[in-house]
């Protein structure tokens, strides 16, 4: 494989059984494709009737010193009584390598869905998120990258305007407007903030509920604000997300204390995530799973309501940011 190959074509039924077997893990039934775009991730059960998750990396995007950092982090976290999902430890090593592909094997957990309007798994996750950020401070990840605008805005604004897929008609507003936004979060980005280690993709779909929150998927872990953590979960209004957040972070602060000027990085941050997402894309379009994943990306339609989310995020910047209820 090289550094172009996006698709994971090579990773048939047979490479993966082959695979876990080497590591003394026999696949009895299931083997079933669970939601991921990013990597490869298998639910099975073995000849006891345990059952597993396996999750195969791409190719080229986590180095294995980086995928270990990941791994220490919720290994960390789960010796701490955190409700995360940390990798097994087989043969003295919690990543392992098959013909080229890193994976790792995972205790499978059976949860339900995080509900955005229950208040009981609002609160549980602010709890947890306060302890997982406690821990992370404690010390930076050495291999991961830092959240930053290099990353998140400048690579995929070259990635946006340097391909095919995009409709010709959008390419010269997009240049226009891409620029106007990047221009926008420059002027509202600052780095006075503290890097400690983050779940960084801390998503609804990321966490899991049974008795308390589960927060899942650490494959996105990077240094960052701990605003990163938190703003994906508030929803509604900006008076709703006001309540939310206060309530919010009065839970949080039990485990580690917020700084309040991150608050002005929330639209800048959402700004990035936009952005890098639809880059992320464009990117892997050469794995066959994201062309049937995200067919309107070539639609006209969609870039023209895309251009209008710009223009309405670069608003966004500029207004006041979210205030916590108690210091307004």
């Amino acid at each position: 494989m090289n550094n172009s190959t996006f698709s994971f074509q090579t990773l048939t039924p047979e490479l993966i059984l082959d695979s876990l077997a080497a590591i003394g893990i026999y696949v009895d039934s299931g083997l079933t494709a669970l939601n991921s775009y990013e990597n490869r991730v298998y639910q099975f059960s073995d000849e006891n009737r345990t059952r597993y998750v396996v999750k195969y990396y791409r190719p080229h995007r986590w180095n294995r010193s980086q995928i270990i950092e990941e791994h220490q982090f919720t290994q960390q976290l789960s010796q701490a009584d955190i409700s995360v999902i940390a990798p097994l430890v087989i043969n003295n090593s919690s990543v392992h390598e098959y013909q080229g592909y890193l994976f790792a094997l995972f205790p499978s957990v059976g949860a339900r869905q995080y509900e955005t309007d229950n208040l009981e798994q609002f609160d549980s996750i602010a709890t947890m998120l306060g302890r997982i950020h406690q821990i992370g401070a404690k010390q930076p990840f050495e291999h991961r990258p830092t959240i930053g605008l290099q990353e998140y805005l400048y690579q995929p604004q070259e990635i946006l305007l340097s391909n095919a897929i995009i409709p010709n008609k959008i390419q010269i507003e997009l240049k226009i407007i891409l620029r106007d936004l990047i221009k926008t979060v420059e002027q509202h980005w600052h780095n006075d903030w503290q890097p400690i280690r983050l779940h960084a993709d801390c998503h609804p779909g990321n966490i899991l509920w049974r008795d308390k929150a589960i927060l899942v998927d650490f494959d996105d872990a990077r240094n960052g604000p701990a605003i990163q953590d938190i703003w994906m979960l508030l929803n509604g209004d900006q008076q709703q997300q006001r309540i939310q957040l206060s309530s919010f972070i009065e839970l949080y602060e039990e485990f580690f204390l917020f700084d309040n000027n991150q608050l002005k990085l929330i639209e800048p941050l959402r700004a990035m995530r936009i952005v890098h997402h639809l880059a992320w894309i464009i990117q892997r379009w050469q794995d066959p799973a994201f062309p049937r994943a995200f067919p309107w990306l070539t639609d006209i339609d969609f870039w023209q309501q895309q251009l209008k989310q710009f223009n309405q995020q670069i608003e966004a910047i500029k207004a006041p940011p979210l205030q916590l209820l108690s210091i307004m």
